[in-house]
């Protein structure tokens, strides 16, 4: 086939811009209307009631998360129908304290437990034998029988079971007593509940004594709401009932609720007995009981409790006294009393301490006066709630007391900080003068940092008491027990003194933790003091230039702890820094920090890690900020690129930062400033190679050649065009997105090129590399890459060829950069120019047309008459149609396409006939002869349609 010749036909009319007229707006068009529901609208599935969530599905819904089972149902009610004296802060709700009791005594040792109640059988008590008693007096002495019945014979006894078993066997005796409730079986749940009782004078396994607390006390306490909700039903009466018959309902209910207390009067053990008196106590309010009363019953209980002759079941004991006196009375005699008590038997604890300080092996004298804190913090806690009164009595009959440490460790961990606040010192001078077996300094100290790190003391104490605190720190030698010390009093240090004293704390810290190398088994406190640091003091800037800030990081000998803290110190720099530093200090800290986590990186790193380091070492290199000393800037990239060597986006936002020097020199005049942005382009140009990704490396390169040219740096935009261009052979055919899919690179492809073509427009040619050199050179790469079979991709590719050319041959291109002296200029419309640029648009049509061709053989018919439209409008505007060849090959483009106008869409032909009649009207006027040309084509086209449409 004979090479097609083209020629360019020149432009002969003004392109109008037609500009988008404003118009002014009082509200934002993307506002959020309003819809206003009027009084009338009473449609519950409107529009505001669906959004508000109050249709009738949506409040299905919101019922079907709230209605929970009937115990937590009861038990919400029980709480909002309870005494106006339970506190409404929730402070001493019990509920929150159990969790973390039930994960911190545990036990590996295998647990026993005793009871006749965990199979259920129609024959023991049944609900159908109850139920065939229809006379009361038979119902009275079935339930005298089934009390009698109850002795020690059925009793079965399970041994060697798990903590996981134990707690099980608990849920199903809990299930048992709410199932025999709800069955009528009263005296059975009651034998349930007698039975849980029972097992909490069992402290065979000491340590997993306070969960086994717990675990009987939640039987207890639903016990205890069932009777309660029962006599409270029964005493409201029926609605609608007359006075007189409510009053002999209250009357009833009144003595069933006596019968109770009889019941349960009746145990002959002790502690069964009290435990089951306590479990009811709220039905006390049901007996019309006054608030003297009340105390008066809960003192009888307390001192009662005093003939329960080991001192951990009468401390737990008096805890579910204080427990359920809180919910009825604000009296708080009866807990005084019990602390009165308490230290009555407290000599009784120690000797018990004594004996395991002797045998460690069985149970260490610490671990033993633990399993009383729980107890003990509650029962303080609740005396000392709104009442610094008796906190100061507490703190007082501490100072009397013998072996005070447990009782002190409690009062710290109850006392509101405000109150240890303002008794620091007195605090301080207990430890000091504290010597509990068991309890050791380092216990005592800690609450003590806790509570005065959310409130401090006096301004003018702070320090004093921080020497003295400290003193006593340093005199401990267990390394374990010093660090732990530390970690709670760091907040302390950061939140209320200077940098000097922080520095100095992390100077003590290197010293202590270096002897024996005794960092090496408390990364995990050393990393936890320097967060509690960073997030209590204000400035991170000021923490990194301490001298002993980075030496703190040597003591992270282990690389992943290590790696683990520098993230985290760039995180909280990214989060929590000025938005600009440029101190010498800070930013070599912030290098050594980055440098460690870019040599952490190697080939078996996964993505999402690299990805998390780099965006924390951008994070800082973006803040860094030199001011109008762009060569220190400059230095800083340089030394970054030497440092952060294994991270590509790093890099890139080196890249991305020299390249945006080069902007803020270019405001700058002479001679010097032009030589800088040289500089940092070579800098750039040198960066880019090292990056992995050919993709971000194209795009790079584009880019600062781009620069290069608004610069005029010709050779280096050269040398950046030249490198992009040359990276298309390595560019793959696809890559991985984020969701491990693979994904084509061809629509990439083609909106670069037409990016890169659009710049080369205003790229004047070289006189070394000859005419348009780089349009050859990337037709050539085009040529050449094999693309996906059927791919449009080099068609458009080459359509878009075609544009750049045709600007090519134009008097004056419509764009310029200032100072660049473009092609049209260099060669002034040259003859010989305008034939090269002929010339390489006949050779770009050859290159569609066998693409075409392709596509027609591929049955592509759709995208083939796609192309063959976009080349027939090229030729319309852009050929000299004089030229018959020219003009049939529009003509048979037309046909092409008309032939798949079913496959098009409906409105193609019909506009792009519009728009060849309205670039007729555009040239009539100044260029006759080539409108009639165009007006010959437009017949040509008509007659054609008409034709496809016929066949």
């Amino acid at each position: 086939m004979a090479s097609l010749e083209w020629f360019c036909a020149p432009r002969c009319y003004q392109v109008a811009k037609n500009h988008l007229h404003g118009q002014p707006t009082k509200e934002h068009p993307l506002k959020q209307l309003t819809v206003n529901v009027t009084v009338a609208d009473k449609n519950p599935l409107s529009l505001a009631l669906a959004l508000e969530g109050t249709d009738p599905l949506s409040k299905f819904a919101r019922q079907d998360q709230e209605l929970n089972d009937p115990l937590t149902q009861m038990s919400s009610e029980f709480s909002k129908r309870g005494n106006a004296s339970e506190p409404e802060d929730n402070t001493l709700n019990w509920s929150t304290r159990r969790l973390g009791i039930l994960n911190r005594f545990t036990t590996n040792e295998k647990l026993s437990l005793s009871t006749s109640f965990l199979c259920t059988s129609s024959t023991e008590g049944g609900g159908e034998n109850f139920k065939a008693q229809t006379v009361v007096a038979d119902k009275v002495k079935y339930r005298l029988e089934q009390l009698d019945n109850f002795d020690d014979g059925s009793m079965r006894h399970m041994m060697d079971l798990t903590q996981q078993e134990y707690i099980q066997r608990f849920d199903q005796l809990k299930q048992e007593l709410i199932q025999s409730w709800h069955n009528d079986q009263r005296v059975k749940a009651l034998k349930i509940a007698i039975q849980c009782a029972k097992m909490l004078s069992d402290t065979s396994v000491l340590q997993f004594y306070p969960s086994q607390y717990i675990l009987i006390t939640d039987i207890l306490d639903v016990f205890g709401k069932l009777v309660y909700e029962r006599l409270r039903i029964k005493a409201e009466g029926a609605p609608g009932a007359s006075a007189a018959l409510l009053q002999r309902e209250r009357e009833a209910a009144r003595d069933t609720c006596q019968n109770w207390f009889y019941k349960i009067a009746s145990i002959r053990e002790l502690l069964p007995r009290l435990y089951l008196e306590m479990a009811i106590f709220k039905c006390y309010e049901l007996l019309a009981a006054t608030q003297k009363e009340i105390e008066q019953v809960l003192l009888r209980l307390t001192s009662q409790l005093r003939g329960i002759a080991d001192p951990l079941v009468s401390s737990y004991a008096r805890c579910y006294l204080v427990r359920v006196g809180v919910t009825v009375t604000r009296s708080k005699v009866y807990i005084r009393d019990n602390f009165t008590d308490l230290f009555t038997i407290y000599p009784q604890i120690f000797r018990i301490v004594a004996r395991y300080n002797l045998h460690p092996e069985t149970f260490t004298a610490g671990a033993y006066l633990q399993l009383y804190s729980p107890a003990f913090d509650y029962m303080l806690q609740c005396l000392m709630h709104e009442s610094d009164l008796y906190a100061q009595e507490m703190l007082k009959e501490c100072k009397q007391l013998k072996n005070n440490g447990a009782i002190l460790l409690s009062i710290l961990n109850s006392s509101k900080g405000e109150f240890v606040a303002a008794h620091a010192h007195e605090f301080l001078e207990l430890i000091n003068n504290s010597d509990t077996p068991g309890i050791s300094k380092s216990q005592l100290l800690r609450p003590l940092g806790s509570c005065v790190s959310s409130c401090a003391p006096l301004q003018e104490q702070r320090l004093a008491f921080l020497n003295a605190a400290f003193q006593t720190i340093n005199t401990l030698t267990d390394p374990n027990e010093y660090i732990n010390c530390v970690e709670t009093w760091a907040p302390f240090v950061a939140q209320y003194f200077t940098i000097h004293e922080v520095n100095r704390l992390l100077g003590e810290l290197n010293t202590r933790m270096c002897l024996g190398k005794a960092y090496e088994k408390h990364y995990g406190q050393l990393q936890s003091i320097l967060t509690r640091i960073m997030q209590n003091y204000r400035s991170i800037e000021l923490l990194l230039i301490q001298p002993h800030f980075l030496p703190y990081l040597d003591l992270f000998h282990k690389e992943s702890v290590r790696v683990e803290m520098c993230k985290s110190i760039l995180s909280y720099y990214r989060q929590n820094s000025e938005e600009r530093t440029s101190d010498a200090v800070v930013t070599n800290a912030l290098m050594y920090l980055g440098k460690i986590l870019n040599d952490s990186v190697n080939a078996l790193t996964v993505e999402d890690e690299r990805r998390q380091i780099s965006q924390l070492i951008n994070g800082f290199i973006n803040k860094v900020h030199f001011g109008k000393d762009l060569e220190q800037q400059l230095s800083f990239y340089v030394e970054g690129r030497g440092t952060f060597s294994n991270l590509d986006a790093v890099y890139v936002t080196l890249v991305h930062a020299a390249l945006k020097l080069t902007m803020q020199a270019s405001n700058r005049q002479g001679a010097k400033s032009l030589g800088f942005i040289k500089a940092c382009i070579a800098y750039c140009f040198i960066t880019i190679p090292s990056i992995t990704s050919v993709r971000q490396k194209m795009d790079l390169y584009l880019l600062c050649g781009q620069l290069a040219l608004r610069h005029l740096c010709l050779g280096q935009a050269d040398a950046c065009f030249e490198a992009a261009l040359q990276l298309i052979d390595e560019l793959p055919a696809s890559t991985v997105d984020f969701e491990g899919k693979p994904r084509c690179l061809e629509r990439y492809l083609v909106a670069y090129l037409c990016n890169m073509l659009a710049t080369l427009i205003v790229v004047p040619d070289s006189p070394e590399q000859g005419v348009l050199y780089f349009l050859r050179l990337l037709l050539d790469i085009v040529g050449r890459r094999a693309f996906k079979a059927n791919s449009s991709a080099p068609a458009i590719i080459y359509l878009h060829v075609l544009d750049m050319l045709y600007v090519q041959s134009m008097e004056k291109f419509p764009y310029h950069i200032d100072g660049v002296v473009s092609n049209d200029a260099l060669y002034g419309h040259d003859p010989k120019f305008l034939a090269e640029v002929n010339n390489l648009c006949g050779q770009v049509v050859e290159a569609i047309l066998l693409q075409l061709k392709a596509l027609g053989a591929a049955q592509q018919q759709r995208t083939q008459a796609q192309l063959s439209m976009e080349l027939f409008m090229r030729i319309v505007r852009y050929a000299d149609l004089e030229r018959e060849p020219l003009c049939a090959l529009a003509v048979k483009l037309w046909v092409l396409a008309n032939k798949a106008q079913a496959q098009l869409d409906s409105e193609t032909i019909p506009q792009t006939l519009c728009s060849v009649e309205h670039f007729y009207k555009l040239v009539k006027d100044s260029s006759p002869k080539r409108a009639q040309t165009i007006a010959k084509l437009l017949l040509r086209m008509r007659d054609s349609q008409k034709a496809a449409t016929n066949s």
